[in-house]
């Protein structure tokens, strides 16, 4: 409740009107409820409105600030985990973890909507994806800091589909890269910084993403292709893979370390780190220790700051959390069941699911260290089994069920039958509607 408190009064400011930051601060408790669906009619009804009407006008309509609100959840992720941080013997590194994620959508209406590659789906299919900033502390936790829509190109240059998705007249066309150096350049000005920055082959092929973080002085290390071209000298450049078959056949260049230890253990794989012609320049290279499957990530390290294979390799093995983020913000806080179409609302729905996140990834972190009482881990696999394993500690799952419980909004007599009804009729309209504009369809047909 402490960390709710804490981070709502932050976002005061960014509301023009103290009813609208009220509801926003309802909005944030139905994201963290226990409710199946995070639409804009169950949200209302766990509110206690009688209508959608106010949900809907805080999304689409009502004067806030959302990349204010944004930059406040980004200094609130950052101050709450190094806070958590400092009070450990080991700070750890600190991670700016840039990815991607996507929500299916029916329909050609939706802001940004189009048949693309979808993680979710693992495969081409209609809907639409953003790209994201996570801020990683080792061994304390993990938080989305930034969020930016990826618009196509016809969308942006069409006046008559601009305007229909509610596009900011001034609105460019950008990459996943481009949108990914946005991110970090509002993160930089919010006063974040980190260690490192990670991302996939999407951020590790941009090359104006890369330009960026040497001109900031930032390290990196980012995943790139395999076909990647890597300078070895002056007049050598090979790809990744030409590297590998060059320099392989020396089994010494190998050298078997973990990435950190995870939820099931230490993950172990090989590792090899070769210079390149720039001596702030590195390729490290990963092979998975059973399947044999490389991977390749380019690191950059500004001169001055610590260069040593195990910090590459420590930072490598932390881009994983970004992707635990999207689980718990779509298992948990509903990032995914947002049913806006227009730009603003789409922005405005993520920017407070980042922030019913950080209210729990917080106090998760500040509780880690009172509420682990695991039973040491195994030494041999032949190790017998603890009597009592005891508990692992408060995960962003479990503390958003205990807000849950804690926080209730109280209900006018005859709310849940008013909903009921409200919900029938709404639907027997839109069923009308669908039935009269299937008409004209057929009669268009006809005639």
């Amino acid at each position: 409740m402490r960390a709710r408190a804490e981070l709502l009064g932050r976002l005061r400011s960014c509301f023009a009107r103290t009813q609208t930051w009220q509801h926003a601060g309802s909005y944030l408790s139905a994201l963290a409820s226990e409710i199946p669906k995070r639409n804009g009619w169950s949200i209302a009804e766990y509110a206690g409105d009688r209508t959608p009407d106010r949900t809907q006008r805080l999304l689409n309509r009502a004067v806030w600030d959302t990349l204010g609100a944004m930059s406040q959840v980004r200094r609130f992720v950052a101050a709450g985990l190094d806070a958590a941080a400092d009070r450990k013997r080991r700070r750890g590194l600190a991670i700016a973890a840039l990815d991607e994620t996507g929500q299916a959508k029916a329909g050609v209406a939706t802001c940004g909507v189009k048949r693309q590659y979808m993680g979710c789906a693992g495969r081409v299919a209609n809907g639409i994806n953003t790209v994201h900033l996570s801020y990683v502390r080792e061994q304390t936790g993990h938080a989305l800091i930034g969020a930016r829509q990826w618009i196509p190109a016809e969308h942006v240059t069409d006046p008559v589909t601009s305007a229909g998705m509610g596009l900011p007249p001034e609105l460019e066309f950008r990459t996943k890269g481009q949108l990914a150096i946005d991110i970090c350049a509002e993160a930089y000005a919010d006063g974040v910084a980190f260690d490192f920055a990670c991302g996939d082959e999407v951020y590790g092929s941009c090359t104006q993403l890369r330009e960026f973080f040497e001109q900031r002085g930032q390290a990196y290390v980012l995943r790139v292709a395999s076909t990647f071209m890597v300078a070895l000298a002056a007049e050598t450049r090979l790809t990744g893979t030409q590297v590998v078959k060059l320099l392989a056949k020396d089994t010494r260049r190998w050298e078997v370390r973990s990435t950190g230890a995870g939820s099931k253990g230490a993950r172990w794989y090989a590792w090899m780190w070769i210079a390149t012609a720039s001596p702030r320049h590195h390729l490290l290279v990963r092979r998975h220790l059973r399947s044999g499957e490389l991977a390749f990530h380019y690191c950059y390290v500004p001169e001055g700051q610590m260069l040593t294979k195990t910090r590459l390799i420590r930072a490598a093995g932390l881009r994983w959390p970004v992707e635990e983020d999207f689980e718990f913000s779509k298992d948990s806080f509903g990032l995914d069941q947002c049913q806006a179409r227009l730009y603003t609302a789409i922005a405005r729905h993520a920017v407070l699911v980042m922030a019913a996140l950080a209210v729990c990834a917080v106090t998760a972190a500040r509780l880690k260290d009172r509420t682990d009482t695991q039973a040491p881990p195994p030494n041999t696999p032949d190790q017998p089994p603890p009597a009592e394993p005891r508990m692992i500690p408060l995960t962003v799952p479990e503390v958003k069920r205990l807000l849950a419980g804690v926080v209730q909004h109280p209900k006018p007599p005859g709310h849940n039958a008013h909903w009921r009804n409200w919900r029938r009729r709404h639907q027997a309209r839109a069923r009308w509607f669908h039935q009269r504009a299937r008409l004209n369809r057929d009669y268009a047909l006809v005639s």
